[in-house]
């Protein structure tokens, strides 16, 4: 991790907007609760001040931070399950299942995501956030898991998958200590990949007035924030605090999903580049070396 600035700056940033998710709501009033001094700046009272209700902005943020933080797990651990169950088990299975699962990935990824969800949101009257959870999990499996059975594909022809068929180990216990712990690094990636997926999608959901009713997440304050024309009304610690915490979120599961790409990829490491610049030659090293070979 020291060698790593990238790692951990992401996990700095994103374990200091976790630890507010998990810790704010608890010290800081009910975002619902209604007072009677309108939009307020930010004071000793209000940190991020109210809004045009008298609603307080951090209670308001905390709690939006807890539910973007809950859909983003929701969505990471369905998408993980269900592309690993269609990429890995299938891959490795091969014959009629594989081909089976293969089709129907191939389907769930040709099927437009948004414009699925839009619909959906838009028939469903009281969404709940466990339903844009799942709605944006199955909208989001498919392409992890062909990258999965692509590269579950060459590990089971590997010589130790082999020596381990020949021995007569079972398939259940090949395909998880010889196969899923090459696929850690990758499972990983794409798990932080379908949680930022996640998190903007619910903020585009609930953004348009699409998102989970009833609860605070970071997409709702931006809708909350549009409506009551912060913006317009230079209210700026209305809708700078939630987008803000987006966009910090996102740079750094970003940033850790690109120290991932280069635990699973050398060619990409630092370090090797360091290398690689180490062996070449000066120009008087060349010189010399040709009239040596001369």
């Amino acid at each position: 991790m020291a060698r790593n600035p990238k790692l951990l700056a992401g996990l700095i940033i994103g374990g200091a907007i976790v630890l507010f998710g998990l810790l704010g709501p608890l010290v800081c009033q009910d975002p619902r609760l209604v007072n009677d001094i309108g939009l307020t700046g930010p004071s000793a009272e209000h940190w991020l001040g109210t809004t045009q209700t008298g609603q307080d902005v951090l209670a308001q943020l905390a709690h939006g931070t807890r539910g973007s933080l809950a859909v983003g797990a929701i969505v990471g651990v369905l998408t993980l399950l269900l592309s690993a169950f269609f990429g890995v088990v299938g891959a490795y299975a091969g014959g009629w299942v594989d081909e089976m699962f293969s089709l129907f990935t191939n389907i769930m990824l040709v099927i437009p995501g948004l414009p699925l969800v839009i619909v959906i949101s838009s028939y469903v009257p009281d969404k709940s956030i466990w339903l844009v959870s799942v709605v944006l999990a199955i909208t989001s499996w498919a392409g992890s898991a062909r990258v999965l059975r692509g590269y579950t594909l060459s590990l089971r022809s590997r010589d130790y998958v082999l020596a381990s068929r020949v021995a007569g180990e079972k398939r259940w216990r090949i395909l998880s200590v010889e196969i899923l712990p090459n696929l850690i690094p990758l499972l990983a990636s794409q798990v932080v990949f379908a949680v930022i997926f996640a998190i903007l999608g619910e903020a585009g959901l609930s953004y348009l007035g699409l998102g989970a009713s009833g609860s605070f997440t970071w997409g709702t304050m931006l809708y909350y924030a549009q409506n009551g024309l912060a913006l317009r009304l230079g209210a700026w610690w209305w809708f700078v605090p939630p987008g803000l915490m987006l966009a910090l979120f996102g740079a750094a599961l970003s940033l850790i999903n690109f120290s991932i790409d280069e635990i699973i990829n050398p060619k990409l490491r630092n370090q090797t580049r360091a290398a690689r610049k180490g062996w070449r030659m000066s120009r008087e090293q060349l010189s010399k070396a040709k009239e040596a070979t001369l």
